[in-house]
């Protein structure tokens, strides 16, 4: 039954037109402390897989495989109608596993110093933001509810790994200050726009985004620091070991997230982007 308007006339229903691009609801998990958790976790995973499948492989067998893997996993995200943990975080993490193979191929393969291809990779990743932005007018991991939305998102996400790859190299091995030090500076670097984001008056989807891209460098520095030998800088724990634990810690979060999610939802607070 439709009310009376103000103005005397009759307020009607409006139904908006179904339209293809819209998926069922937002693909992305909310933002919480296990989030940030399994980001790193699949971040170190990434740098020593790598490493490790190149070096037992070979790196083009590695590239292809990665590549394919990467493949498999977006289009299985892509396809599912909704959130799903295991889903989502298979793709971050063969995003994790690609974006560190590109960064390394570029330089190991065609001998791009990581000097040149750490500003390359930060201006693509500026470009994507900006055409994301320019076309949807948000960059809120809130809002990713379009088949879109959703390809802008993954292609910012492929982009920010390659990025925080290329800087963690340069730090430890171009600049010299090896991984230890690069833990502490990319720690301090992640953990600072995460309190901007907490913050009522903070720049929330500027803070996360940066906060998003320091996971990478800092877990990547952690897992390298573990993995390599004390000839390079790190503790000689190897990187197939460090792979594996990995693993096995993202399976069991990831496994907890799926139990959660099963539960009935309650109400939360609204989420306000800034």
């Amino acid at each position: 039954m439709n009310a009376p308007s103000p103005q005397g006339g009759r307020l009607s229903a409006r139904v908006l037109p179904a339209t293809p691009l819209r998926t069922a609801a937002t693909k992305v998990p909310e933002v919480t402390a296990w989030f940030w958790v399994a980001k790193v976790l699949t971040t170190g995973m990434g740098e020593t897989t790598w490493d490790w499948s190149a070096n037992t492989l070979g790196p083009v067998p590695a590239i292809l495989l990665s590549g394919i893997g990467f493949v498999v996993a977006i289009v299985l995200q892509l396809r599912w109608p909704s959130y799903r943990p295991a889903v989502y975080w298979f793709a971050v993490l063969m995003v994790s596993v690609f974006g560190t193979t590109c960064a390394d191929a570029v330089h190991v393969v065609l001998g791009v110093p990581y000097a040149v291809s750490a500003p390359v990779f930060a201006v693509a990743v500026l470009v994507a933001f900006g055409l994301w932005f320019r076309v949807e007018g948000t960059l809120s991991v809130h809002s990713v509810d379009t088949r879109r939305r959703e390809l802008f998102y993954w292609t910012a996400v492929i982009l920010t790994f390659a990025l925080g790859t290329a800087l963690g190299d340069l730090t430890a091995t171009t600049w010299g200050l090896g991984y230890a030090a690069s833990i502490a500076l990319f720690g301090v670097l992640f953990a600072v726009p995460l309190v901007v984001h907490r913050s009522s008056t903070g720049p929330a989807v500027a803070s996360f985004w940066f906060a998003y891209v320091m996971t990478r460098p800092f877990g990547a520095s952690v897992a390298d620091w573990l993995g390599v030998p004390p000839a390079r800088g790190g503790i000689g724990v190897g990187t197939g070991v460090v792979s594996l634990v990995a693993l096995l810690l993202i399976v069991a979060v990831v496994a907890g997230m799926e139990i959660a999610a099963r539960r009935p939802a309650s109400p939360g607070p609204q989420h306000v982007d800034r």
